[in-house]
């Protein structure tokens, strides 16, 4: 069965730095656009970052571009997410997804991780 299995997340002072990196199997990774969501407490998910087949296109949210980065191995069926600049409002749980289709919309993903918890401390 499909399995995306997010890893990297932690506890972090405002300002620092994280990469997030999700192993997908069970899939044929390449043909799926990998996005990353965050979910914070009482707020719905919200798109992060995605990133297209083959990696030519990626896209942002405004309140992430500049700051994060992200990136996909396809021999490795790994999509990872730098994360720089860390800002207490990046604090949420993190997760990554698989999609037929581009990309910023979550009902667009069929395949989801279980999530990894970011949080950012003053």
């Amino acid at each position: 069965q499909v399995q995306l299995v997010e890893s990297g997340g932690g506890l972090v002072q405002a300002g620092g730095s994280l990469r997030l990196s999700c192993a997908a199997s069970g899939l044929t990774f390449s043909s799926y656009v990998m996005g990353w969501f965050r979910q914070a407490p009482g707020k719905e998910r919200e798109f992060v970052a995605a990133i297209t087949w083959t990696g030519g296109r990626t896209y942002y949210a405004d309140s992430v571009k500049g700051r994060f980065t992200i990136s996909r191995d396809n021999a490795k069926n790994t999509v990872y997410l730098q994360m720089n600049s860390l800002k207490l409002e990046d604090t949420a749980v993190y997760y990554c997804g698989g999609s037929w289709q581009c990309c910023s919309d979550p009902k667009g993903y069929g395949y989801w991780g279980q999530g990894t918890q970011v949080t950012v401390s003053s």
